[in-house]
């Protein structure tokens, strides 16, 4: 029988075993260690066929976790649907539970606030792009600017 499926291995090309899909459409296969016609091996692989082809369409999280794992080798045998469930509800609990979080923290900064416990945080905005040499350096003003315990004294400018 192994010369058999060698034999037909080698007349249609590798041979790939359908392990299973994702909800995303992704197609996912295990090739098992075959011998080309000139008697080489050619170890076993696992493959994915994803749904969007595009390599520009590509999103990070295309490809769940789960069959991240297996197809790396992480794993010996692929995610069953119940773990994939599973482990999406547990992922969709965690979200709902850090939403929950950031609101409670942001009423008590809110009450810290209104009592006058904390300052509201100074937001900033760095002009230019991060590549830039003078990327997040302070202008030169005329005014003097004071921080707390930093003074940085004015220059003067000529007209132009």
């Amino acid at each position: 029988m192994n010369r058999v499926a060698g034999v037909l291995r080698r007349t249609f090309g590798i041979v790939r075993e359908h392990v299973g899909t994702d909800h995303l459409g992704n197609t996912y296969y295990h090739i098992p260690e075959q011998k080309t016609w000139t008697g080489r091996l050619v170890r076993a692989r696992r493959m994915v066929v994803a749904a969007n082809v595009t390599e520009y369409t590509y999103v990070e999280g295309s490809i769940p976790m789960e069959w991240d794992s297996w197809i790396r080798g992480r794993r010996k045998e692929p995610p069953s649907v119940e773990e994939l469930l599973k482990n999406q509800s547990y992922r969709d609990n965690i979200q709902i539970k850090a939403r929950e979080v950031e609101e409670k923290d942001l009423i008590l900064q809110a009450k810290e606030y209104e009592d006058g416990l904390v300052t509201t945080p100074a937001k900033t905005l760095a002009k230019g792009h991060a590549a830039s040499t003078d990327f997040g350096k302070q202008e030169i003003s005329e005014d003097p600017s004071s921080t707390a315990n930093t003074f940085q004294p004015g220059s003067w400018l000529p007209k132009k």
